[in-house]
């Protein structure tokens, strides 16, 4: 028998406008606090030095075999979204199509920010690219399959690495035990006049949730992310029962 899930009522106080303006004042403080906190990340994050990126990596493409410098595009700023293809089931990271769903929203702002935005997976860029158009986003993908890329940045692991046990991730060492040769990240780089590429920033694990909005959203929630195991509620966004724009049948 399934356990009785009580309503959010039954499992919170009820009281009155008053007091929860004197709760809510409480926990305000905490939430400035956050905000300033974040802006002092923020200011530290764009501080940090560079690495000059000295290693030529190409890249498939939709307009054919482009490096890394050619992927900025226009702009002098870059940031790579390290989409993991899951090879296991022959398609892409439900949790990393969740974060590039997001992306797509910012596009335009960050295109208007001299800041160019692609996807890139080790997958092969055909079924990348198809992937890519089935849940509709519209930034560029890209494959760097044959390239040492992924590996150079912490989300690839070769079959020895995972044999080994353990791995390189978020800047420490972590065990193999998960079975997962490719995780989530993504890395910021900067192109100057001479055309040289710098990496300034890369974020991996629950750091990515700071793009992810849906997740702030649910946050705010009495029910929050409703999840047992962190990211088991995410699904693709063509695999809802329910789709926007479309009711749900009382036949169902």
């Amino acid at each position: 028998m399934n356990q009785l899930i009580r309503p959010p009522s039954a499992r919170h106080p009820v009281v009155s406008r008053e007091e929860w303006i004197k709760a809510r004042k409480a926990h305000l403080k905490n939430e400035k606090a956050l905000t300033r906190m974040r802006d002092m990340l923020s200011a530290e994050r764009r501080a940090l030095p560079w690495v000059k990126v000295e290693k030529d990596y190409v890249f498939d493409t939709a307009g054919g075999k482009k490096t890394l410098a050619e992927l900025f595009g226009g702009n002098s700023q870059l940031i790579v979204h390290h989409f993991m293809w899951r090879w296991d089931l022959d398609q892409g990271c439900a949790s990393c199509s969740l974060q590039a769903d997001h992306a797509e929203g910012a596009l335009v702002h960050l295109q208007n920010h001299d800041v160019s935005y692609v996807h890139v997976s080790r997958g092969p860029f055909d079924k990348f690219q198809a992937y890519c158009k089935r849940l509709g986003w519209k930034a560029p993908c890209a494959s760097s399959y044959g390239s040492d890329f992924n590996f150079d940045y912490h989300v690839s692991f070769s079959d020895q690495q995972m044999k080994s046990g353990k791995l390189y991730y978020n800047y420490d060492t972590i065990d193999s035990s998960h079975g997962l040769n490719e995780l989530p990240g993504f890395s910021v780089f900067i192109k100057n006049d001479a055309g040289e590429v710098f990496h300034t920033y890369s974020s991996y694990a629950r750091g990515n949730e700071e793009v992810i909005g849906a997740f702030i959203y649910l946050d705010t929630t009495p029910k929050g992310r409703n999840e047992t195991e962190i990211m088991d509620w995410v699904k693709r966004n063509d695999e809802y029962d329910q789709q926007p724009g479309k009711a749900a049948s009382c036949c169902a």
